[in-house]
């Protein structure tokens, strides 16, 4: 297994990691890596074939996920997911400030080719997409936030913060061309996203479990500074 892939917890139903970005989650291009295969192959080498795809990140965000390790995990906890029962919160630097430092952003979204879009309430097959944001620290004009989604559409937090002005340094499908351009002069390859926090009920013990992981990506190094210091 790659070296960049850290596994958090394991046990005989459950696998959480941290997936690295860059590294697409599962892809069907033939010769890409994914995580996917990757943990595929790690549980092979175990005696243990089988691993259940939960949630997603996108391929150039980082962070924690969940996978089953049997099918009654994979039906428990797909439930739950369903259910709004795991708890996520993202770390995410933009360059821009909101009105306000802590909020809720609502908007109403569809997904275009590779693309989602902010759209009107009343566009067919338009699905409402919440989330709320908090300002957590500033350095040097880029912004720190806590982003916790309340739905979970495709590229909803790149696609939101993006349309209320708050586009993520790194981001080279939403932000716009000034920020595209300072991101590539600072050397921020990939978005500046991180799923560090998960929350959920482990699927045969019942127990509520938390998982944590500090953001790798440099561009958020200076912020971890100023937490260690």
């Amino acid at each position: 297994m790659r070296e960049d892939i850290s596994i958090v917890y394991e046990d005989k139903d459950i696998l959480v990691c941290a997936k690295p970005a860059g590294l697409a989650t599962q892809t069907a291009k033939v010769a890409e890596p994914d995580l996917v295969s990757e943990l595929k192959k790690y549980l092979a080498e175990k005696g243990e074939p089988h691993l259940a795809l939960i949630h997603r990140l996108d391929q150039p965000v980082e962070g924690l996920l969940v996978f089953a390790k049997n099918k009654t995990a994979a039906g428990k906890l797909n439930a739950q997911l369903k259910a709004g029962g795991f708890d996520k919160a993202y770390y995410a630097v933009a360059f821009n400030q909101p009105p306000v430092q802590e909020g809720m952003l609502e908007d109403y979204m569809i997904k275009e080719g590779t693309l989602a879009k902010i759209v009107t309430a009343d566009t067919p097959g338009a699905k409402k997409a919440v989330l709320r944001y908090k300002l957590l620290a500033i350095k040097g004009g880029r912004v720190l936030y806590e982003v916790r989604p309340e739905t979970g559409r495709f590229h909803q937090i790149r696609a939101q913060m993006a349309h209320a002005g708050m586009p993520l340094l790194g981001d080279k499908k939403y932000a716009d061309a000034g920020m595209r351009a300072y991101s590539e002069k600072h050397g921020i390859r990939h978005v500046a996203l991180c799923a560090v926090t998960l929350k959920l009920v482990h699927p045969e013990s019942g127990e509520e479990m938390l998982f944590v992981k500090k953001p790798s990506g440099h561009v958020f190094k200076e912020f971890q500074k100023d937490e260690d210091q």
